[in-house]
């Protein structure tokens, strides 16, 4: 669909949902074809998703309902073209977690508040009878993820394809150790839970004051997966010292789980996450066009790479890096190997 064509569908929409002739202003896109515009008319102001197909809303109205559901703030929907992948979405405005960091706000205060949701998320998880009706995060989902870092990554650095014994000792390597991340009980992992994506909401108090975004890839998975995300991010360094601290406190609402199982868990599924995500940013720089991720690869490498030396299950995924993708060539892809 040309974008005058789709201009033509979201004044549709608007005018149908009570915004007729408003004029979006651009507010935000991100690693998919998702786009996000500001309404703004007197004191109204509302949030609209572009999500045009192949994207699909119905995950994020599904898990906005959970979420709401559990006492947790997540948008208020209020209006859905669920064909046509648009909705008009509550504004939580401009105080996301990466402005309030970058303008000096309390580290440790932001993460402890985002772990004390974790914490409640997960409880609540734990209360219902069944779990949600959720894709399940298992070991081939898991897998198939670390993949993206031979497929996309390993061709963009050496100027050329691993051979498929190389990329299947890769694997096997990961099947290895990948029932080891497992360990914990499965819970929802919202799969993209940072910084990016949480925001600080006047008025709220406790756990509601912090709002939640791009949740709709939920998934049913080890209750380790969300607070590697949170402490081993892509996008900012987190020290040490913060990491180590929001661990502890994830770990002391949860007395009778086994610490040494979970601390496991997340290393691995840190580094699984780490190896997906260079893949994943190469990827989105050769086949869609979006080089801006590129510039995080250096930090990608060093929290991978200090997973690797502190977890011994991820050994043998150590020796094979070393053996097909060595260290000089870790980073930032030269130009010429992506022709």
């Amino acid at each position: 669909m040309t974008d005058d064509n789709r201009n033509a569908v979201i004044a549709d929409f608007l005018a149908g949902a009570g915004w007729p002739g408003a004029a979006p202003a651009p507010l935000a896109a991100d690693a998919s074809f998702r786009r996000y515009y500001r309404l703004a008319d007197g004191a109204r102001r509302v949030v609209l998703m572009d999500a045009p197909p192949p994207e699909n809303v119905r995950g994020y109205i599904a898990v906005a309902g959970l979420l709401r559901g559990w006492g947790l703030s997540a948008p208020e929907i209020y209006a859905a073209d669920i064909a046509r992948g648009l909705l008009l979405i509550e504004d939580f405005g401009d105080a996301s977690y990466t402005r309030l960091l970058a303008g000096g706000a309390e580290e440790e205060v932001l993460y402890a508040l985002a772990v004390d949701v974790l914490v409640a998320l997960q409880r609540d998880a734990a209360r219902t009878e069944r779990l949600p009706d959720l894709p399940l995060y298992d070991e081939a989902r898991l897998l198939t993820e670390a993949a993206l870092l031979p497929e996309w990554y390993a061709p963009a650095a050496l100027g050329r394809a691993l051979s498929a014994a190389a990329h299947e000792d890769y694997l096997a390597r990961w099947r290895a150790v990948l029932p080891l991340a497992l360990a914990p009980p499965v819970t929802v992992a919202l799969r993209d839970f940072h910084v990016d994506n949480l925001m600080l909401l006047a008025g709220r108090r406790g756990v509601r004051a912090c709002g939640l975004l791009d949740f709709q890839d939920a998934m049913l998975g080890p209750a380790s997966y969300d607070l590697a995300s949170l402490v081993e991010d892509a996008r900012r360094d987190v020290p040490s010292a913060l990491r180590d601290a929001m661990t502890e406190r994830y770990l002391a609402a949860f007395p009778g789980i086994d610490r040494a199982l979970f601390v496991r868990s997340a290393t691995i599924l840190a580094a699984q996450r780490n190896a997906k995500i260079i893949g994943l940013f190469v990827r989105l720089w050769r086949r869609d066009g979006k080089p801006a991720y590129l510039a995080h690869l250096p930090r990608v490498w060093r929290l991978f790479e200090d997973d690797l030396r502190r977890e011994p299950a991820l050994a043998p995924i150590a020796e094979w890096l070393d053996r097909h993708v060595p260290p000089a060539v870790r980073g930032v892809p030269a130009q010429r190997n992506a022709a």
